[in-house]
């Protein structure tokens, strides 16, 4: 049928047909009742002249084979198999007619979105003097003809950029109610050049087939060609399609044959799909720059493990917990960023809190995952003060030893590098870096990053601290500590060491060396005093009950008030 036919005019035939046949079928089925009638009429007459006629009938009844099925039945039987082929050609239509449609809608936003784009970077570049005359009003509005008016015009967003084509194929083995199930899925983002996400689509895969478990590399090659697809059926012309698989970057690249034969034949279709383009190149990218599709995989392997069920708010969606093996609702479940592994928000609370108290950092709990958990993304199942206190830890271990400075005011305290408090003042202060004078990035309180004072204005730090020997009592106490239990301060980093056993070579946690009894400087592991290196007393301790293995050094630190 030619594809240029008025959907309206086809409608209408079809209608006309279906009307005609059932008009046929009932006027057949109301003459075959008339012409049964009138046979049964004449055989009740003949039966009623002539008896024995209906002895004989009965008789040769029993003996002949059984009557073929009459015309009408066959008329019958045809004229409802007609009916089946128009209605089932109608439905074939209308589901044609809804795809177009559904694409030409997508292709249709696919322009919009690039157009808007490329707006919002024009706007970039638009000179001061434009505002400066034309006032805060610019627009360029949008025109469908851009993109479909004629073959001279066509050469519409869509089909002069070159789109980065994300594609990502996942195969998972889950858990749903009491089963293990493998599952599969693909995912596929489409971006601009400035990788702007502007359409994503995500398929089911068939996970199992006659008994083999889908491969990892023909889940990525099936999510390949699903991307490629997407991309002709939105009539794009140059791509580049992106994937962080090395091995299957070897494969569509033609640098390695795969073993696999039905790899191979996956590889063959990408091959095939390339040539209809007018430009399509593989690349081969990190998996954090496939975020986009490998967001929209799980999405469609989560949507395969889900079912509806009834709760107190009615019908939800449910999931399996693969820690504790609960029935959780969807919105219940976490999802750790980077993976994508989901669990109950009750296991990651527990998971979490048990690797802070810990000292330790957080990873996925899935068997060999090493992506970190987020815990600005944890504020869903953990208390504030929690989500705060465990980001401050992390970001203490982020920070070098001899590059921490805390805000020496006492209702602050704030922990923060000396690189970026020092870019911070300067933009308020001039000559911090001069002066030493610093600003808190929290309080906004100033203070002097030698001395650990409030800022001294109009005097030296020199000349501070003659006036001002002991500007805490703290730190007083603890000098007078330190002194009384023979405690050594790093010149470093300012930190009291008490040896408790072990030689006289102390290594501060900020990597300074030098000796305990005199506080020399050790260079290149070698004492530059000529104190004693040990003492026995510090090495050798009598246990008579238990041998304890003997440790070397073991300085231990307390951290002088900043």
């Amino acid at each position: 049928m030619d594809d240029r036919t008025d959907p309206d005019d086809l409608h209408t035939i079809l209608s006309e047909q279906r009307r005609d046949l059932m008009a046929a079928k009932t006027l057949d089925s109301d003459l075959d009742m008339a012409f049964k009638l009138q046979m049964q009429e004449a055989m009740s007459a003949s039966l009623a002249l002539n008896p024995s006629l209906a002895s004989s009938s009965s008789s040769s009844s029993r003996n002949s084979p059984p009557p073929s099925p009459p015309h009408d039945a066959i008329l019958d039987l045809a004229a409802t198999l007609m009916l089946e082929d128009v209605e089932r050609f109608a439905q074939e239509w209308e589901d044609h007619e809804r795809t177009v449609s559904e694409m030409m809608k997508t292709k249709e936003d696919l322009n919009r979105r690039i157009h808007d784009q490329k707006f919002a970077a024009d706007l970039c570049d638009v000179p001061d003097d434009y505002w400066a005359k034309h006032g805060d009003y610019y627009e360029r509005p949008y025109s469908a003809d851009e993109s479909s008016s004629s073959s001279s015009t066509k050469a519409a967003a869509v089909e002069t950029e070159n789109l980065r084509l994300y594609c990502k194929g996942l195969v998972s083995e889950e858990r749903v109610r009491d089963m293990k199930v493998v599952v599969a899925g693909a995912g596929v983002a489409i971006c601009d050049p400035r990788d702007n996400l502007i359409f994503e689509a995500r398929k089911n895969l068939e996970a199992v087939a006659d008994g083999v478990v889908l491969s990892n590399e023909a889940a990525e090659l099936e999510a390949i060609i699903e991307g490629l697809n997407k991309a002709l059926t939105l009539d794009l012309k140059s791509v580049t399609f992106y994937c962080d698989d090395y091995m299957l970057y070897q494969y569509v690249t033609n640098r390695v044959r795969p073993g696999n034969s039905k790899v191979a034949t996956l590889v063959n279709q990408v091959a095939l799909l390339q040539r209809k383009f007018e430009y399509c190149s593989p690349s081969l990218v990190t998996r954090t720059d496939i975020k986009f599709a490998l967001k929209v995989a799980r999405e469609a392997i989560v949507s395969q493990i889900t079912w509806r069920a009834d709760s107190s708010n009615g019908k939800s969606l449910k999931e399996t917990c693969v820690i504790c093996f609960e029935e959780t609702d969807v919105a219940e479940m976490f999802s750790i960023d980077g993976c994508l592994h989901r669990y109950c928000c009750s296991c990651m609370k527990q998971h979490v809190e048990v690797k802070f108290l810990n000292g330790m950092g957080a990873e996925c709990p899935h068997e060999g995952c090493k992506n970190e958990v987020n815990i600005d993304s944890c504020a869903k199942f953990l208390a504030p003060k929690l989500v705060e206190a465990i980001s401050q830890r992390i970001k203490e271990s982020s920070i070098p030893v001899t590059d921490k400075v805390y805000c020496p005011n006492p209702r602050c305290s704030a922990l923060m590098s000396k690189k970026e408090v020092l870019e911070y003042t300067k933009t308020t202060f001039v000559r911090a870096e001069q002066t030493g004078a610093r600003r808190c990035m929290k309080c906004h309180y100033y203070f002097c990053i030698n001395c650990k004072v409030p800022w001294h204005f109009n005097m030296t730090c020199y000349d501070y601290k003659r006036s001002h020997p002991y500007p805490h009592r703290e730190d007083q106490l603890l000098n007078s500590l330190a002194t009384k239990k023979l405690w050594r301060q790093c010149v470093k980093c300012n930190h009291m060491v008490e040896l408790a056993e072990g030689c006289y070579h102390i290594t501060c946690r900020c990597g300074y060396e030098f000796c305990y009894t005199c506080g020399a400087e050790w260079k290149n592991k070698k004492a530059t005093c000529s104190c004693r290196i040990w003492d026995e007393r510090n090495i050798i301790r009598e246990q008579p009950r238990q041998a304890q293995p003997i440790i070397r050094e073991q300085p231990r630190q307390v951290r002088r008030r900043q």
